[in-house]
């Protein structure tokens, strides 16, 4: 049988039919449970699988959860709340007000501010969908009314909402880690040079075709960019104290307390000097910008300094999302007061929001969990049968060593991303590879280098027309006049950066190692 003894072609044959239930769309935790439990059976009748293996699987269930010392999957609720809270909180609508009307005087401007937002959003949020369809929601109709080609305005929505897979404290990677066995710190910092390099390919895109074709990325008339009132003195200088406060709190986090004050008091000075001689959209820019970032820098920090573990981080973001959203609303009755019309002062974090944000990091958390157990399962069975041995024997016996290991293994990881969620193929493909790594003797450096790949990858598939997920996130929300056809022919532009940005980083392996050594000290990190 093709070289195979009884116990390998179960195997193959056990994973060809999991692969057939989930394209069916059949649930993929209940394909990774049902496969698995069937050819338990399979293998004991024909004598080729020890039911008493499944003793261990209770221990292997505990070691993925937390024991012995793996606390990265309690990040995954965390991060998706502090993600959920700063939805529904109002930051990311005044976010992309203030910088689209900042960018609005220049050609594709607004685009390449959607381009920010969405980054600052996908590195807060950590989860793709909701950073996609809430960019839908804020910003497509705006565009749309600006006269902006709707290929480059789905595209741009798309592809920076999509960056939620690469940059940290993305989901994927979380759960990538706890698959490939490196240390979350490591594949953070190694993926954060890349992700904002990617980030930086779509921005210079929107503003370079806008620049070619003006039609395409029409500037914002003056009107739109124009704000009524001004910042008060001392709303101005109360303003200033809470942000050089929390700007304070950042630096202490990563230097020493006289260094600390130094910015506070130089932080202090430019906010208030902003506040107090620019204009309403000047004031809008500061208080929106400086937390959001802020709150990203505070959580990383936290995570590459050593000060807290990665679920300590995702503690520290929820409780930095909460007082975002309480400050939001006073930066709200602040501006109203001193004369800022486009303001809806009410306090948006209500009951109904909490539950809404608790419900949909419960629904995440519930699904990985699943993924989990179902998935843990699967690949016990999957190795007791022989199938990791003999794929592993397969793929470090394709020629070209590890390079060629990396290409036969990025090209099964686009095809699957084109029908299959991130989720599913992190539990299928990467207890596949990492047998094959591990003879092929990758060192950390190089794993993690092969995982920011993965994560490229996946974003490149996660926008592939006809079937690309975030093309269908989006396409919920977008309004009647977006035509589909549009949504899917703009994601074409930016699947070629994404292709590019994944030779680059293949080829240049170099910046994936530069993003580790300059936030990661040592290796071996947790």
């Amino acid at each position: 049988m093709l070289g195979l003894d009884l116990g390998e072609f179960l195997s193959m044959l056990m994973f060809l039919i999991f692969m057939a239930m989930i394209l069916t769309g059949y649930n993929v935790a209940f394909s990774f449970a049902s496969t698995a439990l069937a050819f338990t059976f399979l293998g004991d009748v024909f004598d080729v699988f020890n039911p008493q293996s499944l003793n261990t699987l209770p221990l292997l269930w505990a070691q993925n959860l937390g024991r012995s010392g793996n606390t990265v999957l309690l990040a995954v609720p965390l991060f998706v709340l502090m993600g959920a809270i700063l939805e529904r909180s109002g930051l990311a609508e005044r976010l992309l007000r203030a910088i689209g009307m900042l960018m609005g005087p220049l050609r594709g401007g607004v685009a390449a501010a959607v381009i920010v937002v969405g980054t600052l959003l996908a590195a807060a949020t950590g989860v793709v969908a909701a950073t996609v369809i809430v960019m839908g929601l804020l910003s497509l109709p705006a565009m749309v009314d600006l006269g902006y080609d709707h290929k480059l305005a789905t595209g741009a929505i798309t592809a920076s909402g999509t960056l939620a897979q690469l940059l940290p404290p993305s989901l994927v990677l979380i759960l990538l880690a706890q698959q490939m066995g490196v240390g979350i710190i490591g594949l953070f910092a190694g993926a954060l040079i890349p992700g904002l390099l990617l980030a930086g390919f779509y921005a210079v895109y929107a503003l370079g075709i806008s620049a070619i074709k003006p039609e395409v990325g029409p500037a914002m008339p003056k009107e739109q960019r124009t704000l009524n009132g001004n910042v008060t003195t001392p709303h101005a200088l109360s303003i200033a104290g809470v942000l050089a406060l929390l700007l304070g709190i950042v630096v202490l986090s990563l230097s020493n307390l006289n260094s600390a004050l130094i910015v506070v008091v130089i932080g202090y000075v430019v906010v208030f000097a902003l506040l107090q001689f620019g204009s309403m959209l000047i004031a809008e820019v500061v208080v929106s910008i400086i937390p959001t970032v802020l709150l990203i820098m505070g959580v990383l920090a936290a995570i590459f300094r050593g000060i807290a573990t990665p679920s300590e981080a995702g503690s520290i973001g929820v409780l930095g999302a909460l007082l975002l959203g309480g400050l939001n609303y006073y930066f709200d009755k602040v501006l109203a007061a001193d004369g800022g019309d486009h303001i809806d002062p009410t306090w948006r974090l209500t009951p109904q929001a909490f539950r809404e944000a608790g419900r949909s990091t419960g629904n995440i958390t519930i699904l990985v969990l699943t993924l989990v157990f179902s998935s843990t399962f699967f690949s016990l069975v999957f190795r007791e049968l022989g199938g990791s041995d003999k794929t592993s024997e397969w793929l470090t016996a394709i020629g070209g060593g590890k390079t060629g290991f990396v290409i036969v293994a990025m090209i099964a990881v686009f095809i699957l991303g084109i029908n299959l969620e991130f989720l599913e193929i992190t539990f299928i493909v990467v207890p596949i590879f990492v047998p094959a790594m591990r003879e092929l003797q990758f060192t950390e450096v190089e794993i993690i280098w092969f995982t920011v790949l993965m994560a490229v990858n996946l974003n490149m598939a996660f926008i592939s027309p006809p079937v690309g997920f975030s093309l269908f996130y989006l396409q919920s929300v977008a309004p009647p006049e977006v035509k589909t056809a549009d949504i899917h022919k703009g994601a074409i532009p930016f699947m070629v950066l994404q292709g590019i940005a994944l030779v680059v980083l293949g080829v240049f392996e170099g910046i994936t190692e530069f993003s580790y050594d300059l936030f990661v000290s040592a290796p071996g990190d947790g």
